[in-house]
């Protein structure tokens, strides 16, 4: 998983990858949809001040997070649940370009609908592995 920014900052860089190798899977996967989720706010916020670079870079970033969550997918082990996130990362991909493409804020905020409840279950599933409390 790279979760390296591609920005001239070396020094957040090197924390974001720092942060990335002392999580867990668990915790990667949640820095993931953190990072799908901010990048949709941010090619929204672009897109108010008509920042068309910015927007574009932000959807792109988010394109690529999203398809990470979607390789990371073990389909075989996964089951039911696999096949259901496999379903909503492609659902949330087309939204994110069809977004790009009709430059409107609905597909970003149905991605976003999507992406942000899943992003906090993770979480909680992360937070109750480290503490020791998982069902």
């Amino acid at each position: 998983m790279n979760l390296q920014p591609r920005t001239p900052n070396h020094g957040a860089g090197r924390y974001l990858a720092t942060q990335v190798q002392a999580s867990t899977p668990l915790e990667q996967v949640v820095l993931l949809y953190d990072a799908a989720v901010r990048s949709l706010q941010t090619a929204r916020d672009a897109m108010g001040r008509q920042d068309i670079r910015a927007r574009r870079d932000a959807l792109n970033r988010a394109i690529a997070v999203v398809g990470e969550l979607h390789r990371a997918l073990d389909m075989k082990r996964g089951g039911e649940i696999a096949a259901n996130l496999d379903r909503l990362y492609t659902y949330v991909r087309r939204r994110i370009m069809q977004g790009a493409v009709t430059r409107a804020n609905q597909p970003l905020d149905d991605a976003l609908a999507v992406l942000m409840p899943l992003r906090d279950t993770w979480r909680i599933v992360a937070k109750r592995m480290l503490t020791g409390s998982a069902a």
